[in-house]
């Protein structure tokens, strides 16, 4: 029986975000694979997290800096390890190295975070993002040698991909292209009509930062000229988590609603007329931009929400970077009913070039078939990583222990003291 550990970040939401989403994507490939899966994170259970148990998934709670992973993963021995995102990596892959060398390691990237972070950096300074500031980034230096450690990475965007082979000389036998996944039934799904729509739409967990930017950005810049245009058009806002400063922008008179929380997004998105999805700065590709696709939702978006979703054909509504212009462009899409109708037809056909799920998830076997049977040689001729093992892991080990000694004493002390009151 194949075994795979998934330690995740936090558990998986796939009504909350994209990552949610591409993490059971992943997990329902590995089960058809016929692994036995269990899926263990330090994080907090959360409401919206999906019943693992449902899917006869494993679940296990675990500790950072804690011994008592070893013996959860000495026990276990799983035959494949997938960190997801590089901080789980750094915290647990000197532990599963040393408890379970023979175990295929994957880092699942999502996005990649030094890009995301130093792209919200420069948007801040109101610059463009140069290679030198990955270059000079401490995360940069954390996630790259993470993706070095790893036997695969899992790479969402080709942009990315190529980055890492440019800027940070990554081999490519490290890396392969996986992104998100659609299946012939969404790919081919009925959709609404322009008569049967109505309204704006906007999406996106309010933790994550670009998210939040782009609806400070349509309250208080964007929405404001498309309701010149428009004066009884609504923009319903939807996602998981939003703070009282973003429920506090919700105002009935002008039409912007701050509707938080969805039960069902795509049945949101198939409703509304057209998605607006204004995003500065981020990385990865975006869920929400890949959902109005197979929705047939036209989407006004960015230079930065269309990174590495583009196909031969036009883009499926929009692109523009500037307040008027998104606005422009929104209120076209929306009166237009021939130009809504070509953006709409579209989306599945850029959907259907870049997501067909049977084409991934066949790449995906193949790679991770290969590296299986050649796990050792992979490894010999990735010096870089055997290096990066080598010492990294070693300081994070010790750090570790010290924090878990730390952390015994403390505990022994506090049962002397209760003795002592007793």
């Amino acid at each position: 029986m194949k075994k795979l550990l998934i330690i995740g970040y936090v558990w998986p939401e796939p009504n909350s975000s994209a990552a949610g989403s591409r993490m059971m994507q992943l997990i329902h490939f590995f089960q058809a694979q016929s692994y036995d899966i269990t899926f263990a994170s330090p994080a907090q259970q959360t409401e919206h997290m999906v019943d693992l148990r449902a899917l006869n998934i494993t679940v296990e709670n675990i500790t950072l800096n804690c011994t008592s992973f070893d013996v959860f993963i000495k026990a276990l021995q799983p035959t494949t390890v997938m960190f997801d995102r590089f901080m789980m990596e750094e915290q647990f892959g000197w532990r599963v190295s040393e408890q379970c060398p023979q175990a295929l390691r994957i880092l699942d990237t999502e996005d990649l975070f030094c890009l995301r972070n130093a792209r919200h950096q420069a948007y801040k300074q109101r610059r463009n993002i140069t290679d030198a500031d990955l270059l000079s980034s401490d995360m940069a230096k954390r996630e790259v040698a993470s993706i070095f450690r790893s036997d695969i990475s899992l790479m969402i965007s080709s942009v990315e991909v190529e980055l890492l082979q440019r800027l940070f000389k990554v081999d490519g036998s490290l890396i392969h292209y996986c992104p998100f996944m659609l299946s012939q039934t969404q790919l081919t799904q009925e959709n609404p009509s322009f008569q049967q729509r109505e309204g704006f739409m906007a999406i996106g967990n309010f933790r994550h930062a670009p998210n939040w930017d782009s609806v400070l950005w349509l309250k208080q810049q964007i929405w404001p000229l498309i309701r010149k245009q428009l004066p009884n058009a609504k923009l319903n806002i939807y996602g998981a988590y939003p703070p009282p400063k973003a429920t506090d922008l919700h105002d009935e008179k002008s039409g912007f609603l701050v509707k938080g929380w969805v039960d069902d997004a795509v049945l949101a998105m198939q409703s509304a007329k057209v998605c607006l999805a204004p995003l500065r700065f981020g990385a990865g590709i975006k869920g929400k931009l890949a959902e109005a696709m197979y929705c047939q939702t036209p989407s006004v978006t960015t230079d930065i929400g269309i990174e590495s979703m583009q196909t031969e054909f036009a883009w499926p509504g929009a692109i523009a970077n500037e307040p008027q212009a998104i606005a422009n462009a929104a209120v076209k899409l929306y009166q237009d009913e021939l130009a809504w109708q070509a953006a709409s037809d579209l989306g599945p056909k850029n959907a259907l070039l870049m997501y067909q799920q049977e084409r991934i998830l066949a790449e995906l076997a193949a790679c991770l078939a290969k590296l299986e049977v050649n796990l050792e040689q992979h490894r010999k001729v990735n010096f870089i990583g055997s290096m990066l093992n080598h010492h990294h892991h070693k300081s994070t080990q010790y750090m570790a222990q010290w924090i878990d000694v730390k952390s015994q004493l403390k505990v022994l002390a506090e049962s002397d003291s209760s003795k002592e009151e007793g």
